[in-house]
């Protein structure tokens, strides 16, 4: 079960109305200033006056650019160094403001007001930065030919906030040092997008300019903004020296010894640097991948393919938005154990460009097939490069070009790729072509040692504000590999077709209804058909910022060498009671595979998850998640997952975090007719102090372990403890 990403609120956008000050500059100059606004979250008139004041007008969800019912008053300013905003934020209840002490990133469940830049004024690109009443920071990059919104970016801005009688104030100062824009001793034009989120009721989104629903650009809606000449960077040199101590030990049940390699002192180095405002280097040496945070625990035993775990390594998630395509060619997870690593991204003109080479100790490989996958571990070093290059040709049209490869001893794989979007109003064209080629050693016993292959894929979508169509083909050969990706099914053609109605109901309880579908049938390399499917969902926004969703599908399935009829009917709800809670799942129920067993039977399928927030620091996070299948007059098995997490935010820097997760699989023997195991089940716990000064300077301490239980171990084992300290500083010399 995976909690819905946080980023998706990101749209959020702010309420408006007529500024605070009578002074008014005219058009959307931004003036420059000398002096620069002490950034506390305290609005000092005679600080601001400069300041261009904004007018936020428009509620764009859930109204259709209605008049908002609360005022918003932006001042914008800046000077040779940085960007400066404020904002005061009116609310007839300020008891109502949602407001929490969290890390960084996660309080977009909370009010918040901020903006999004397009400082290339490209409407391909834009930085966004946001800020709870409390002064609590989220950042991102948004990409609107994918629509991907990257919560991994963090830059080095300031902010403050407070809660006053008539609201809440926030005070913003962005270096320039931290952007990227044209450079140009001109002035400069941007768009920008200022907006407020306010959740009570409904998830209120207001902003200073009008969003159709017809639109399938926002970007394009930015209102355009002039200024920022003289603007400088500085050196944008950032080195960042990191040390890493670990004392990790394991031991199995034959023994009960505990081993390991004692303490490890592993110091490592991070450098950053832009030598233009077009281009960014990053190097690492010795780079620290340990993760901070664990994996959340998933299983899934109605599907034969590997599961797929997010990226959570920091030199891997900076600027990774640049190697974005429509298949997933690049999966860093799949460099291991890196010894150096160095990344190139920036852009030239229309173009943007980025290049990735690694060093990796461990080299890591997915077996895709037809019908499953699976991951397997060569004992060997291997060379890593990634690169992508994408142009835009006009606002509408894009083409780009990717290439990974990995070379190690008697082993390769090279992918080449060429990409094209073309989005004209409701309607977007996109298509791929891709091509592999590899080599493995003969110890890996694969059925062929060197296969090759191409993908195929086109597709058509129109949107407007009430009705939704689209249709794709694809079709990946059976010698296609894209060892750097996470590419989990090969040797197949599919095709699909749907649409989708939508019905707006402005002031109602329903305020939305919208009713979707699609058919898709897949086929094997060789004729077979491996899937036909028909898929319906029903869904319904309402009170309490709920949604409620029915989900029938209908479908023909292919296993060993069978056909079998599988069908669900799921039901799908969440929603936000109150500023403490939010929570939400699903069930559902049908006739499935048993995939062990090639027999089908009835399976019901179960989530929840939520997030509690107890005080103005406490959150606890949960997910549950369960699966049973029974057939022949038993329960063939039952799984379950489930994942847990307390924190407790002392201040804005310091975070106290207490995670534990863990997977069950119960099963019946005497339903299957080979051995098989009865029961497992597997449990871990994690405990992280963190003091965080800005996203690079930074202490970790924490400590982790893990057990499991199977039908040679009956009760609980312990068998993995640590402990870590890491600890990294961000400096930026003048000279």
């Amino acid at each position: 079960m995976k909690l819905p990403r946080r980023h998706v609120l990101a749209l959020a956008l702010a309420l408006a109305a007529s500024p605070v000050w009578a002074q008014q500059v005219n058009g959307n100059a931004i003036p420059s200033i000398t002096t620069e606004p002490t950034i506390d979250g305290v609005i000092n008139e005679e600080e601001w006056k400069d300041a261009l004041p904004i007018s936020l007008n428009y509620e764009i969800s859930p109204g259709d650019n209605n008049t908002p019912t609360t005022a918003t008053h932006v001042r914008v300013a800046h000077t040779q160094d940085a960007f400066l905003v404020s904002f005061i934020a009116e609310d007839p209840n300020p008891k109502e403001i949602r407001a929490h002490l969290r890390d960084r990133d996660q309080s977009y469940r909370d009010d918040f007001v901020g903006m999004m830049m397009d400082t290339f004024n490209d409407q391909r690109r834009a930085y966004e930065f946001f800020v709870n009443p409390l002064g609590v920071q989220m950042d991102l990059i948004k990409e609107e030919v994918t629509g991907n919104e990257d919560d991994s970016w963090d830059g080095l801005w300031t902010s403050a906030g407070r809660i006053t009688e008539r609201g809440y104030e926030v005070e913003i100062r962005i270096p320039f040092s931290t952007l990227r824009f044209n450079n140009t001793d001109s002035t400069r034009t941007w768009g920008i997008s200022f907006f407020r989120a306010r959740p009570r009721d409904k998830r209120y989104q207001i902003a200073n300019q009008k969003v159709s629903r017809d639109a399938n650009c926002f970007l394009c809606t930015f209102e355009k903004y002039e200024g920022f000449q003289g603007a400088k960077q500085g050196r944008n040199l950032l080195i960042v020296p990191t040390v890493t101590t670990t004392n990790v030990e394991t031991r199995s049940p034959a023994d009960r010894k505990w081993t390991g390699e004692g303490v490890d002192i592993s110091p490592g180095l991070d450098v950053a640097w832009a030598p233009t405002t077009n281009l960014t280097l990053n190097l690492t040496v010795n780079p620290d991948f340990s993760q901070v945070e664990s994996d959340s625990s998933q299983i899934d035993l109605s599907s034969n393919f590997a599961l797929y775990q997010q990226e959570k390594r920091p030199f891997f998630l900076e600027g990774a938005d640049y190697f974005n395509f429509p298949f997933q060619v690049l999966y860093t997870r799949q460099i291991a154990n890196p010894d150096a690593g160095i990344r190139l991204t920036g852009r030239s003109g229309a173009g943007t460009f980025a290049g990735l080479l690694a060093r990796d100790a461990t080299t890591q490989l997915l077996l895709p097939g037809p019908l499953g996958s699976n991951f397997t571990v060569m004992d060997q070093k291997s060379n890593v490069f990634a690169g992508r290059y994408r142009y835009d040709f006009s606002k509408e049209l894009s083409v780009g070009l990717i290439s990974t490869a990995r070379t190690g001893t008697d082993y390769s794989n090279v992918v080449v790729g060429s990409d094209f979007n073309y989005q004209k109003g409701p309607h977007t064209f996109s298509g791929e072509v891709m091509r592999s080629s590899s080599k493995y050693p003969v110890s890996l016993g694969l059925p062929e040692q060197e296969p090759a292959g191409n993908v195929y894929s086109l597709g058509y979508s129109f949107n407007n504000r009430n009705y939704g169509f689209n249709t794709y083909y694809t079709k990946i050969d059976p010698g296609f590999r894209a060892d750097l990706g996470f590419i989990g099914q090969v040797g197949y053609e599919k095709g699909l077709v749907g649409g989708s109605r939508a019905w707006y109901r402005d002031g109602k309880k329903i305020h939305k209804i919208r009713l979707s579908g699609d058919y898709d049938v897949t086929y094997r390399y060789d004729g077979q058909m491996l899937e036909s499917e028909w898929e319906l969902n029903l869904n319904f926004n309402g009170p309490m910022q709920s949604s409620f969703g029915v989900v029938p599908l209908v479908r023909k399935r292919y296993w060993n060498g069978q056909m079998f009829n599988e069908n669900y009917l799921r039901l799908l709800a969440s929603f936000i009671p109150g500023p403490w809670l939010e929570i939400g799942g699903n069930v559902s129920n049908g006739r499935s595979i048993d995939l062990a067993a090639s027999r089908i039977g009835r399976a019901t399928i179960s989530e929840l998850w939520g997030t509690a927030a107890i005080g103005q620091g406490w959150m606890f996070n949960f997910s549950v998640y369960n699966q049973t299948l029974r057939r022949d007059g038993g329960k063939a098995f039952s799984a379950s997952s489930y994942d847990g997490t307390l924190s407790w935010q002392i201040d804005p820097k310091q975070r106290v975090r207490l995670s534990m997760q863990g997977n069950q699989v119960d099963r019946e023997p005497a339903l299957y007719p080979f051995p098989i195991q009865r029961h497992s089940r597997n449990l871990a716990a994690q405990l992280i102090y963190s003091y965080k000064v800005n996203p690079r300077t930074a202490l970790f301490i924490g400590g982790a372990t893990g057990g499991y239980v199977s039908d040679k171990q009956s009760t609980l084992f312990q068998d993995s403890r640590g402990v870590f300290m890491k600890f990294s500083y961000a400096w930026a010399p003048e000279f």
